[in-house]
């Protein structure tokens, strides 16, 4: 267990901005997959044996207070067996008792070590889970920003290509692409349009809202009804 303790703790200690900043270096998401891979085995790992220590556990508070209960009964027995004057079955009871009592002694030893190695099990649990939350949605948005590099150079090939067809010396082709961006110039300019109509029609909105605020706080002011609907 102290192994796959220490193995988690590099994981859960792992610089995760170095990690990215590789990515990013590197334009792929490589690295951060095998992080993650590595993280989705040792997790497996530590509920495997968080479940076996956990079990343990369990078996020695169990076994514990069985032991309690026959040494409480066998306590008993002794005191009537010698009440009796019978020191035989006293004396088989007083070994039992000791026997008991022995075991009942390593229960109470190993019990604490055991939950103790239990709770280290559920800590480091929680951390590495904390650890691929964190870990996924950074790649999540490194994936977008790969993504946006990606479709700037795609983006810049195709303008550089444009601008070769214009300075081509073919008519035709440099026509095509005056055509093209023309295009792309009407559809940038048709999107900034709408955005600000959409700002202009927000901005009305919100200033009518406003203004029937204001005037329904005088109404009410005033003792006026209310209008219908509202």
């Amino acid at each position: 267990m102290a192994t796959l303790l220490q193995k988690v703790s590099t994981l859960v200690t792992a610089n995760l901005h170095a990690l990215v900043d590789q990515a990013l270096k590197s334009n792929s998401l490589a690295v951060i997959d095998q992080y993650l891979r590595q993280v989705e085995a040792h997790l497996e790992e530590l509920e495997d044996a968080a479940a076996t220590v956990g079990g343990s556990v369990k078996s020695l508070q169990r076994n514990l207070e069985t032991h309690h209960q026959q040494a409480a009964k066998l306590d008993q027995a002794i005191d009537a067996f010698l009440l009796e004057g019978n020191e035989t079955a006293a004396s088989a009871s007083q070994n039992r008792l000791n026997s008991l009592q022995a075991s009942i002694e390593a229960y109470q030893e190993q019990l604490p070590r055991q939950a103790d190695e239990y709770q280290k099990l559920l800590e480091a649990k929680i951390k590495l889970e904390a650890r691929q939350a964190l870990m996924r949605q950074q790649r999540a948005e490194l994936q977008t920003l790969l993504e946006l590099a990606q479709s700037k150079e795609i983006i810049v090939k195709t303008v550089k290509r444009l601008d070769d067809l214009l300075g081509s010396g073919d008519s035709d082709v440099s026509q095509i692409a005056q055509s093209i961006y023309r295009r792309l110039d009407k559809a940038t300019a048709a999107s900034e349009m709408y955005a600000a109509g959409l700002d202009e029609q927000m901005d009305r909105t919100l200033n009518q809202h406003f203004v029937h605020a204001q005037l329904a706080e005088r109404k009410k002011k005033l003792a006026l009804p209310a209008p219908e609907g509202a």
